[in-house]
């Protein structure tokens, strides 16, 4: 991950408070699951013990995932309204001659809003990053066709 995640304070408890959840009460819910229809026999047609090992993948990936997140954040309030497209930002900006607008950050930040989210990691977030108002920058889509995007404005993110 190139750049960290940013996440408000409130997001970044909730995904703590998911965390905690997943590990001290789902992970043993699970566990309970697996071990009651390892006790029914043949594993082999136990449909039980199938989809209770399914959902532990489930639950172990998010774990996982929750744990990267938290540990690659900076914390705290988005960055102030400016002129530059910074992470934590809201971007408009006209795309194959569309506006569109779009919290560029992390999905997790924006979980209560209905806002299209954008990684910085991603290749319009990396061709963006940095650029002010008024800028258009160019970059290759995983298509491999060039997009020309131009920065019409950026904001604060009030998620």
């Amino acid at each position: 991950m190139s750049n960290p995640t940013w996440l408000t304070q409130e997001a970044y408890d909730r995904l703590k408070a998911e965390l905690d959840q997943l590990i001290k009460v789902e992970r043993a819910a699970i566990a309970k699951k697996i071990q009651e229809a390892r006790e029914e026999g043949d594993l082999k047609e136990n449909g039980g013990y199938h989809a209770a090992k399914e959902q532990q993948g489930t639950i172990e990936a998010r774990i996982a995932r929750l744990n990267q997140i938290l540990a690659n954040s900076v914390v705290g309030e988005s960055p102030e309204t400016g002129d530059t497209v910074t992470q934590g930002m809201v971007i408009k900006l006209e795309l194959n001659g569309r506006e569109t607008e779009f919290l560029l950050g992390s999905a997790e930040m924006a979980e209560n809003t209905d806002m299209t989210v954008y990684s910085p990691d991603s290749p319009l977030g990396n061709a963006i990053m940095g650029a002010k108002i008024g800028e258009t920058v160019e970059y290759t889509a995983p298509t491999g066709k060039k997009i020309s995007a131009k920065i019409l404005a950026v904001k604060h993110f009030e998620g």
